[in-house]
């Protein structure tokens, strides 16, 4: 289809007098595929060209002419009066002549034709779209709206007022449609359509889906054409497949596509997954799959991934045969790498039951001079795993070499095989001495530590350190591992699964790990936590709370209840009048000015398609919403009084005087969140640098984003 990706580049440089060109060439072919011609004129529609387009498309009528076979003639037609602007006779002639071939038999055809402008052939752009439409509408039947609604069921009909009663999927309650506003905002749906299935019954399709989760995704492909992974996740996710079920129901969907011979699956994650028309033979799938193809490391995934995907009855003898000499020709390549040459050993013994030559597979990998650079230069995981195994079975000294795979590899069910390996008879203090070297130097390999986190917390199995005193000395590692890691941007992604992992299910790995323990360890989990700004203040309290679940004592050591409710607004007298002025201003002024608009907008008429209404409602909900929040907030402000302010301990309405390693000090007063102002260092008592610095007293120390400071001053604002 290269003459369609050139439209499209003209398309997207918006040059037309090349487009038409381009147009003029294409239109003199003695023939062009169906589905290239509809996609070309797909891209015409939907681009800036269209309207002017539309009054050259009588150039198209002896390309139309080359279509024989009659679905297609009136498919490219239909695409043809969809763009036409001049509603010329030759047109208007055309069209006519297509709807009566093909609906000329219907009671209600003439009046159809005066709907679709061709019984006074004055206004028929879209005119065989549109009488498609008139003949689909029918209680029960389906449609897609294209501004959003979704796919609808047509509920009633008036032919007499011309409209229609639909139900969407996306819209509350019944709308009514003209078919003047259906031309152009609705398409129908065939009941046996993707959407339309999925509308009318998600259940019995996501039977389907699991049961046979290839044909409803080739159903998909077909009806919505190509989508990426991600797209088909958003279409069946939820809808179809629960969203607990859907990782482990992908993964299967996915190998039986990547096998499916009528499926092109794409090679990275941005690419889209294809439907065919006709099947591709395996010969035909290995040309397409190598072409091109000349780097090594390309050679060895393509036939790993071949020889992976197809399963062993489809593989014909003349194809297995062709990839084994590709693989035994590599093997005698100048440049060929010792890992690359590793892993086509690997193939030709495992997948393909050649004998291998000179030498076995131990004794290669015996005669390797660096065996863990070479292992870790192989990135399909398989043949990888098997090049562990074989280091496992050939070296004595295994043990150190395994250790060192389990700090280098990345992938989960390496480490897994790596681990149960080392988890066994006398490597098991290899593994002790790892994961005690881990604890003491969490930040040395953060990725394997909180994999071995999850590990010890999330997986029933006789492990080092599994038991609650492992358990609480990982905690305690973890949350000095995240205080060091969440300000370095490089981290962002394990800090954020770190975060995840804690609060899951409600803290519960917090909650499995903090029982029955001791104080002394509860207060170092607390100051540990305190230190970690990832966790809001929210999480600060419910973690404090968990922690007075068990130990009750920690209750009565909270200073300054009032600071710490949540529900308490600290304020100023100022900061109080101010906000309870602004909810007078937005009650009686703004409100009652807003329903004047509203009146006025409804008096110019046809609310549906009237903005100013939309807009005027809109507002009224934003100003609801607002005196809400106020009221609340109002109800629930406290005026600062000098009883709540104390002399020698840093917590609200303080003036506070801190100095950093450097010598540098800087001035803070602690007001409510009405009072904040950064331009004039006042902190809202709420925010996480205030947070750090309540409770403690002149001379104390404390730590805010990895920086020291001293408390140097403190006293009241009332006194300032």
């Amino acid at each position: 289809m290269s003459y369609l990706e050139d439209f499209k580049t003209q398309i997207n440089n918006r040059d037309f007098a090349k487009f038409m060109i381009l147009w003029e060439e294409y239109s003199t072919s003695d023939s062009v595929e169906t589905d290239e011609f509809v996609q070309l004129l797909n891209s015409i529609k939907t681009s800036d060209f269209a309207k002017i387009f539309g009054q050259h498309i009588e150039t198209a009528l002896p390309l139309w002419k080359t279509f024989e076979n009659e679905a297609d003639s009136y498919l490219i037609l239909k695409h043809l009066m969809d763009l036409q602007t001049t509603n010329s006779p030759t047109l208007a002639e055309l069209a006519l002549t297509a709807v009566t071939k093909h609906y000329g038999k219907e009671p209600e055809f003439n009046e159809r034709l005066r709907l679709v402008g061709l019984r006074s052939g004055e206004n028929f752009q879209g005119a065989l779209s549109n009488y498609d439409l008139l003949s689909h509408i029918q209680v029960g039947k389906f449609v897609f709206h294209n501004g959003g609604w979704g796919t609808g069921e047509i509920i009633e009909i008036s032919t007499v007022r011309e409209q229609m009663a639909v139900e969407f999927e996306n819209v509350s309650g019944r709308k009514h449609i003209t078919y003047a506003n259906a031309f152009k905002t609705l398409i129908p749906l065939p009941n046996e359509h993707f959407l339309a299935r999925r509308f009318a019954d998600a259940d019995k399709l996501e039977k389907e889906a699991k049961e046979d989760p290839l044909s409803v995704i080739k159903m998909l492909l077909k009806d919505l054409g190509p989508k990426t992974a991600a797209e088909i996740k958003d279409e069946l996710c939820e809808l179809v497949i629960p969203d607990k079920e859907w990782t482990k129901w992908w993964q299967t969907a996915r190998t039986k596509l990547k096998k499916d011979t009528r499926v092109q699956a794409p090679e990275s994650l941005k690419e889209p997954f294809l439907l065919r028309k006709t099947e591709v033979s395996q010969e035909e799938r290995m040309s397409r799959a190598f072409h091109r193809k000349t780097d090594h490391e390309e050679i060895i995934q393509t036939s790993y991934n071949f020889v992976r995907d197809l399963p062993k009855s489809a593989k014909k003898h003349e194809v297995t045969e062709t990839l084994k000499n590709k693989l035994l020709d590599l093997l005698n390549v100048p440049g060929i790498s010792k890992a690359q040459e590793l892993q086509v050993l690997i193939l030709l013994k495992d997948y393909f039951s050649h004998p291998l030559p000179e030498k076995t597979l131990k004794d290669f990998v015996l005669g390797l001079d660096n065996v863990e650079s070479i292992i870790n230069a192989i990135d399909i995981v398989a043949l990888k795993k098997k090049a562990l195994s074989l280091v496992r079975e050939s070296f004595n000294q295994w043990i150190p070499l395994f250790s060192s795979f389990l700090r280098s590899v990345q992938q989960g069910t390496l480490r897994d095989y790596i681990l149960k390996e080392l988890n066994q008879g006398e490597s098991k203090k290899a593994l002790l001495k790892l994961l005690e070297s881990l604890i003491e130097q969490p930040t040395q390999n953060p990725e394997l530590f909180v994999w071995y986190f999850q590990k010890i917390t999330h997986e029933n199995q006789e492990l080092p350190f599994s038991d609650k005193a492992g358990q609480c000395l990982f905690l305690e590692s973890l949350l000095i591992l995240l205080n060091f890691i969440e300000v370095k941007t490089e981290y962002k992604d394990l800090t954020k699964k770190i975060y995840t992992l804690l609060l899951a299910k409600r803290y519960a790995v917090i909650r499995n790990i903090i029982e029955n323990t001791n104080i002394s360890f509860i207060k170092e989990f607390l100051l540990l936590a305190s230190k970690c700004q990832t966790f809001s203040d929210h999480d600060q309290k419910i973690l404090r709370s968990l922690a007075e679940v068990v130990h009750p004592s920690l209750a009565a050591a909270k200073s300054r209840k009032g600071s710490h409710d949540s529900n308490i607004i600290w304020t100023t007298e100022a900061g109080y009048l101010k906000t309870q002025e602004r909810a007078k201003i937005v009650g009686t002024i703004e409100i009652l000015e807003n329903a004047r608009e509203i009146e006025a907008a409804r008096a110019l008429g046809d609310l549906r398609e009237n903005s100013e209404y939309k807009f005027a409602l809109e507002k009224r909900s934003r100003l609801q919403s607002e005196l809400k929040t106020l009221s609340d907030q109002l109800s629930h402000a406290r005026l600062i009084t000098p009883d709540d302010i104390f002399a020698n301990e840093v917590g609200i309405g303080n003036v506070v005087t801190i100095e950093d390693s450097k010598g540098q000090t800087v001035i803070y007063t602690i007001l409510g969140p009405w009072e904040a102002d950064a331009d004039n260092n006042t902190l809202s008592f709420q925010s996480k640098l205030a947070q750090a610095m309540c409770g403690l007293k002149l001379g104390e120390m404390f730590t805010f984003r990895n920086e020291d400071y001293k408390i140097m001053d403190v006293k009241s604002y009332l006194n300032k």
